[in-house]
């Protein structure tokens, strides 16, 4: 269902298709691995691949950035398509979230990391 790349201090999550009440528990638990392993200073959902996501979705991705900021990790998502956009938008959590184009200016912001995904 997920992608997990994890290059310390950096870890990539790359959900596939559907973010929504069927899904959002395992990508939830992956979330919370990640952002709990020991190295990792910062998390980045990539969404190229999802085409859908519910409130469902919008809950976990919340509770993964609470969970980041309690252990000092910076939490990102980025390739976020037009329909996820506007969700972000309505729910104000555009201003909230950390939002990139895509991989390429995550990492083109963020020097340290590892320039190979």
């Amino acid at each position: 269902m997920q992608t997990l790349l994890a290059r310390k201090p950096i870890t990539v999550i790359r959900p596939l298709d559907h973010l929504n009440a069927a899904t959002c528990g395992e990508f939830g638990r992956q979330l919370t691995t990640a952002i709990s392993a020991p190295g990792v200073a910062e998390v980045l959902v990539d969404f190229a691949e999802v085409t859908f996501m519910d409130s469902a979705g919008l809950m976990a991705l919340v509770s993964g950035l609470k969970q980041a900021k309690k252990m000092g990790r910076r939490f990102s998502i980025c390739s976020v398509s037009p329909g996820i956009r506007m969700i972000l938008e309505l729910s104000k959590l555009d201003r909230v979230f950390k939002i990139f184009e895509n991989v390429d200016t995550f990492e083109a912001e963020n020097s340290c990391a590892n320039k190979h995904w």
